[in-house]
């Protein structure tokens, strides 16, 4: 097995976990707290990490990590929650899909990589794919939640592609831990005027909470940035289109949820999506990143 083929089945297990967030959070959580718990899933998280590297970053890395922090996290986490509440999950999942796409045009502007024909026929071959998995005919349309998923879409195709372009000179257990913490403090106010408290929570509660932080967030960002670190964006990007799969996937076996033939078709698709765009980077070289003394501009 190659070294890059190890990197890409290590970085695609970071979106499959992600799959599970679904399942968790209407199982496990309270309801009716988006920010809340996207706080919860940063904030601690980060902390954690933080205390273990021991190590902030140099004041000139201070408002890239914020940015990155609130792309990746913050804006991120929150309009993925927006657009779950304002529309059917089949439809806030396909239009959040169009993420690989446009890293691929990202890419090309802000790193230099070239806009390959391949890399854009398997980017749209996985959002026909996801479509299949998980939207239905009866999906209502709405037009904030619409706007809250393309947002969602956009923010995290401008993280993937920035925190590749941005790149300090720390683990990524340390790069993971400073966007965590930065986007969790962001996310901390707005949390606070808009959503009431918490209720008392249960075991399940508790159990929930540390699986979204510890793994859903601190583990597979480790994961995820390290990828982000070896992989072009335009490889990595796809792996996203396995977060669907697994949430199908898990409403079937834990759930008891049919799994139709079209969703297993879908399934179908998206694996030969991901397949079609490593194959389209196949021979790439990694694009440049940008490295810095973490004092230094």
């Amino acid at each position: 097995m190659t070294s890059r083929t190890t990197d890409i089945l290590l970085t695609a297990t970071a979106p499959a976990i992600w799959g599970s967030t679904y399942i968790v959070t209407t199982e496990l959580l309270p309801a009716n707290y988006p920010l809340t718990v996207a706080l919860l899933r940063a904030l601690p998280a980060g902390l954690l990490l933080l205390a273990i590297v021991r190590q902030l970053p140099g004041r000139a890395w201070w408002g890239r990590i914020l940015l990155l922090g609130a792309l990746n996290f913050s804006v991120l986490w929150a309009m993925l929650f927006l657009a779950a509440y304002r529309l059917p999950g089949g439809v806030a999942a396909t239009i959040t899909s169009v993420q690989p796409l446009m890293v691929v045009f990202l890419a090309s502007v802000f790193l230099g990589s070239p806009v390959r024909a391949l890399s854009v026929v398997a980017a749209m071959v996985g959002i026909g794919g996801v479509a299949l998995l998980v939207l239905t005919p009866n999906a209502a349309l709405d037009a904030l939640g619409i706007a809250a998923a393309i947002a969602a879409a956009v923010s995290m195709a401008f993280g993937t592609v920035l925190s590749r372009r941005w790149q300090p000179p720390v683990s990524a257990l340390t790069f993971t831990a400073w966007q965590l913490t930065a986007g969790g403090l962001l996310l901390l106010p707005v949390a606070l005027l808009l959503e009431p408290p918490l209720p008392v929570l249960t075991l399940h509660n508790w159990i929930g909470f540390g699986w979204l932080g510890l793994v859903g967030a601190a583990l597979t960002y480790i994961v995820w940035f390290r990828g982000v670190a070896r992989l072009e964006p335009s490889t990595i990007a796809p792996l996203a289109f396995l977060s669907p799969v697994t949430a199908v996937i898990l409403g079937w076996a834990l759930l008891g949820q049919a799994l139709s033939a079209w969703q297993v078709l879908g399934i179908l698709v998206v694996i030969a999506s991901i397949w079609l765009s490593q194959h389209a980077q196949r021979g790439a070289q990694p694009p440049k990143v940008r490295t810095a003394p973490a004092g230094a501009r």
